[in-house]
């Protein structure tokens, strides 16, 4: 049986606890590997190891840290197929998805290499007489990353890329239900010409989550996760004194308007809603087409798309749409919501519970659904399904269907659909959700910008990557200097009288 360890000070370390958790591979349901996880002590001598390594990292010239961020770059590109042919192993999705996976991280490694404009301060000069004052954005030294199985490789980037271009030293606790990716990204940094200990991956459970919140030398704790994890890890690090930036779960509204494109809309929402399976905090999950007549119409083009849609593994070829979840107890939690659904009066358009993959029937496959006449009083409605399962809320005015979004506890994404260029500012202006698209059924930001959610779907106040990323990673130190006057004239050297 295969086994993954952490990665310590530049090399593979295998770890004491005799601990293991199982890497499935959930095409097949079978156990592919175990990864060790880490002991608190373990974790501890991590993190001094990391704040010894970050002090000469920190003092790296900017410029310099760029560049391993821009050879970075050049390995990853190399080394892409590789990557995306163990991730779709270990998480299920299709191989162009999982490009997609490491290319959206890749992307924000690009915007990294920036890193020498994005750290600079300010300077007023005269102050005040002879004053001047500066400032400066330091690092903060060691810093966490807790990143999701969902993305086993744009998460941790969106992490790593940041923190060490702002010179500090990262421990990266991954999901260990996919870890083999951010360890390769590991040796490809230390490829690039990262110095040994500034980036530890550590793998582990909830006992290393509250190891690296208690320590006292890591300074800020970036996360990934479901809502309530999210909450529990942004309160725990406030408590010690960290900063935490935390982002949860989601449920996506996207509001079809009467003049908007149906084939458009249908279109948009099969790959929001069923793209990687639904295992998206960005996916649509609920449409909210507005008025009877265009509810109809959009079921009437969702039905044979839904049907259509080629269910396999990573290793059927291209053409297929999605693959398996990420475990057996992630595809009974899904089925479990949808006979919630059934059970609670939604009707179920397309059922996709009895689905089944011949050759595969023990993977953890789920077959696509479909409801409509779904209402917010309903657990498919309030919970993330994380799943490929589209709820349809049918509502009858704009201002019931932007309700919705605005009332809901989460406020990840959301998207409007509509001809009308009144109708999408005013639904840009009001709702009360953090990234919002226009005729774009997933408004991901670009790497260049920032991403984040409102409500209970983000816990902190800056974002991920973007500029927020530099602030969230550095503190600014501001410097007032006033030097005494007369040293220019220089020294006297004439006899000078007794006064």
């Amino acid at each position: 049986m295969k086994e993954i360890h952490h990665w310590i000070d530049g090399k593979e370390y295998k770890g004491t606890s005799g601990r293991f958790a199982d890497v499935f591979n959930p095409a097949t349901g079978e156990v592919q590997a175990r990864v060790s996880l880490a002991t608190k002590a373990e974790l501890d001598d991590a993190i001094a190891r990391a704040a010894d390594a970050q002090v000469a990292w920190g003092a790296t010239n900017p410029q310099r840290r760029a560049r391993v961020m821009m050879e970075f770059v050049r390995l990853i590109n190399r080394d892409m197929d590789k990557m995306a042919e163990v991730l779709s192993s270990e998480h299920g999705k299709t191989f162009p998805d999982a490009k997609g996976d490491i290319q959206r991280g890749l992307e924000v490694i690009e915007f990294c290499i920036g890193a020498p404009h994005l750290l600079k301060g300010d300077f007023t000069d005269s102050a005040g007489p002879g004053i001047d004052m500066y400032s400066m954005r330091q690092p903060l030294g060691v810093v966490a990353g807790i990143t999701p199985f969902n993305f086993p490789a744009m998460i941790p980037l969106w992490k790593i890329g940041p923190a060490l271009a702002a010179g500090n030293a990262m421990i990266l606790k991954p999901s260990e239900r996919d870890p083999s990716v951010p360890l390769m990204l590991a040796e490809l940094l230390k490829e690039a010409g990262l110095p040994d200990g500034v980036l530890q991956v550590v793998n582990g459970d909830k006992d290393s989550v509250d190891a690296i919140l208690d320590n006292e030398v890591v300074q800020a704790v970036g996360f990934v996760g479901s809502t309530p994890i999210a909450q529990y890890i942004y309160e725990r690090a406030a408590a010690t004194g960290k900063r935490a930036q935390c982002f949860g779960g989601a449920k996506n509204h996207m509001i079809i308007m009467p003049d908007a494109d149906m084939d458009k809309a249908a279109d948009a929402l099969i790959g929001a809603g069923y793209g990687a399976a639904g295992e998206r905090c960005m996916a649509i999950s609920v449409a909210v087409p507005v008025g009877e007549k265009t509810a109809d119409a959009l079921i009437e083009k969702l039905v044979p798309r839904i049907e259509a849609l080629k269910v396999g593994p990573w290793t059927a070829g291209d053409d297929v749409d999605y693959g398996p979840v990420v475990t057996k107890a992630a595809k009974e939690n899904i089925l479990r919501l949808v006979q919630s659904g059934v059970d609670q009066g939604a009707e179920l358009v397309v059922d996709g519970r009895d689905f089944s993959l011949q050759g595969y029937e023990d993977g953890f496959f789920v077959g696509p659904h479909l409801f409509d006449r779904v209402t917010p009083d309903m657990d498919i409605y309030k919970q993330e399904i994380f799943g490929p399962v589209l709820s349809t809320v049918r509502a009858g005015s704009y201002e019931e269907a932007i309700k919705l979004a605005i009332d809901h506890e989460y406020g990840n994404g959301t998207a409007i659909f509509t001809r009308d260029g009144d109708t999408a500012r005013d639904f840009a202006n009001r709702i009360n959700i953090g990234m919002v698209g226009i005729n774009v059924p997933i408004p991901v930001p670009l790497a260049y910008h920032t991403f984040g959610g409102w409500k209970k779907s983000g816990f902190g106040d800056l974002n991920q990557h973007g500029p927020d990323a530099f602030r969230f990673y550095t503190r600014t130190k501001t410097v007032t200097a006033r030097w005494p006057s007369g040293i220019k004239e220089g020294g006297e050297f004439n006899f000078k009288a007794m006064e």
